[in-house]
């Protein structure tokens, strides 16, 4: 943290090689304490982006032809430094984003596994060959990197996210410029120095710290950046594919949630409980992938629902960096102000708190708030429709398992769903008719692999899947040769 804090933080943009100071500076609070002071990290002018691009687009070429055991060997050296330093880095995560210790060390963790995954994904790069319909004529198919692609990754899972989007755009042979949220800049500075001892072609990585409003801006109405990959909100991803169609850019969006967890009628009740704990309420609810609707079968309502209050109960809330805490801070003031906002929206409704619902004062002066929980919703309470981005969930009450899958389904959003029953029948049924991108069984709503497919449908994603095989998709641009033998 002192290296990040002391050597770095006041020249934070890494643009073609070098290490370079912004035009202005912003401060990095820690959500668990916000005396404390993380450092002053660089933000990057728009003539600075425009130099990133500059050196992106002259360095693809280069690391684009780059051997591939040699790009392989890159990859491979960032995963094991981030896994190797998973303790070290995962303090430094949780200190800034809020996300208690021992998630902040899994997130660094699972960021090195997916440089791993990705460093062995090189090698396995093949073509088609075909037969032609015409005599003497074969077919080669190929993929090549698209380009320079620009990654605009959020503030919740500062290096995961971004570590699955940049992973796969060197594999591929892109060269990347990556802006990070500017609530988690020491995160993205770490990530970033490992990055540039390995000795990537200058202009291959770049970083652009900054606003949304001008960073942002200026890469996504570039005419010069080839695609774009974002996490965030709607209302900003509509931006981004505004901006990027007039230019014929790619886009690949990631963005709002409203995540539903069935509770069927036979449903084991501790494993209905600590799915429930774990979607709604770790990393304080601020996963794209949280359960913050709990549909509920009438004749199980009573005694999930009060398991799952004795459980919450137990929930230890407290400082990011304190071994044992279940549930840290929100990411900053703008955040808890909205979450105590939603929870009176939720009273206004008619809902019945049932738990929490409070800011709460801790040892260190932060942003904490309790989990909490609301009964007797409805589905169509603005609640229960809008991305909230809080370690707050509703129960809906559902008369029958059609009830519940259609109340499921009623929202613009499809990321995640989930089901909590014994039976193989209701689990086909409701892997079948969930309108989501990821579905899962007798599991939280969130977590997910590295290997396969994420992504979701409706207004939730746009464009094609991250992660797995099927980020070439997006990443790599397909080319079909055709030869005539003499």
């Amino acid at each position: 943290m002192t290296f990040i804090a002391e050597v770095i933080a006041e020249k934070a943009l890494y643009i073609a090689g070098e290490w370079q100071p912004g035009t202005s500076t912003i401060k990095n609070i820690n959500p668990s304490d916000i005396s404390q002071h993380l450092g002053d990290f660089a933000q990057a002018s728009q003539q600075q982006v425009q130099q990133a691009i500059d050196a992106a687009k002259s360095a693809q070429p280069i690391w684009g032809k780059t051997p591939l055991e040699q790009k392989q060997k890159v990859l491979q050296a960032i995963g094991d430094e981030l896994i190797a330093r998973c303790d070290e880095l995962g303090k430094l995560l949780s200190s800034e984003e809020g996300k208690p210790v021992a998630e902040g060390r899994g997130e660094i963790y699972r960021a090195g596994q997916f440089f791993q995954y990705y460093a062995a994904e090189v090698l396995r790069q093949m073509g088609d060959i075909a037969d032609s319909v015409r005599p003497g004529v074969s077919v080669e198919v190929t993929r090549e990197a698209v380009g320079v692609v620009a990654i605009i990754s959020p503030w919740n899972f500062p290096t995961a996210t971004a570590a699955w989007k940049i992973a796969p755009a060197l594999a591929f042979g892109n060269s990347v410029i990556w802006k990070p949220a500017n609530l988690t800049p020491a995160s993205a500075v770490a990530l970033t120095d490992i990055i540039h001892r390995q000795g990537l072609p200058t202009g291959t990585f770049n970083l652009v710290l900054g606003s949304g409003a001008e960073v942002g801006n200026s890469l996504i109405h570039s005419d010069q950046i080839n695609a774009v990959s974002f996490t965030g909100s709607v209302d900003v991803g509509r931006q981004v594919a505004a901006a990027s169609a007039p230019n014929f850019v790619r886009c690949q969006l990631e963005m709002g949630s409203k995540n539903a967890l069935v509770i069927a009628e036979d449903a084991d009740i501790n494993t209905a409980v600590e799915a429930t704990i774990m979607g709604s309420f770790s990393g304080t609810g601020q996963k794209c992938t949280a359960s913050s609707r709990l549909v509920v079968l009438e004749s199980i309502h009573d005694a999930y629902v009060d398991a799952l209050i004795k459980r919450m109960g137990q929930l230890k809330v407290g400082h990011a960096l304190e071994e044992g805490v279940f549930m840290g801070p929100v990411v900053d003031d703008k955040q808890l102000a909205s979450n105590l906002s939603w929870i009176e929206k939720a009273r206004a409704h008619g809902g019945e708190l049932a738990f929490g619902g409070d800011k709460l004062s801790m040892a260190h002066e932060g942003y904490y708030m309790s989990p909490t929980l609301f009964l007797n919703t409805q589905n169509q309470w603005d609640v229960n429709q809008e991305e909230i981005f809080a370690p707050m969930a509703c129960v809906i009450k559902a008369s029958d398992l059609d009830e519940a899958i259609a109340t499921v389904n009623d929202t613009r959003f499809g990321l995640t769903a989930g089901i909590i029953t014994q039976s193989l029948r209701t689990s086909a049924l409701f892997k079948q008719q969930a309108q989501t991108g990821c579905v899962m069984v007798n599991l939280p709503t969130a977590g997910t692999d590295y290997h396969v497919p994420f992504g979701g449908r409706k207004q939730s994603s746009f464009g094609p899947r991250e992660q797995g095989q099927y980020a070439k998709e997006f990443y790599t641009v397909v080319k079909t040769a055709y030869q005539r033998a003499y």
